[in-house]
């Protein structure tokens, strides 16, 4: 199973972006996914989440600003970036609770994406 992040670039202040992270592998099915972010010399701190069934939870830093969404017939998962300011310049990496058929049966696990970059400028 791999994860793989994309649409992260640079930016100016109060821009926008979108980010998108699609799974692959022999998945059976993806429960909860989520974005992080690492903002340089911190530590990665949770942005949004998403069930399956499409409820959200975003932090506080970001509500009204950012919208995480997902596509679960393209194991698909977005973040929608509006109103971005200097301070959400960092690394925002992928993560979901993903289903794979194992021969002791079915595991799920935590998968990560490998990040992709933002930037924000004055």
């Amino acid at each position: 199973v791999q994860l793989q992040a994309s649409g992260g670039g640079l930016v100016q202040a109060g821009g926008s972006l979108r980010l998108s992270c699609a799974a692959s592998g022999s998945i059976l099915s993806i429960n909860r996914m989520g974005w992080y972010h690492q903002a340089p010399g911190k530590q990665r701190e949770l942005v949004a989440t998403i069930t399956r069934g499409g409820s959200t939870d975003h932090a506080d830093s970001v509500k009204g600003r950012f919208t995480i969404s997902r596509d679960n017939a393209k194991n698909t998962v977005y973040l929608q970036m509006n109103s971005l300011k200097l301070e959400d310049t960092g690394v925002y990496y992928c993560a979901g609770e993903i289903s794979t058929a194992q021969a002791v049966g079915t595991i799920i696990n935590e998968y990560w994406g490998q990040g992709t970059l933002v930037t924000v400028s004055s």
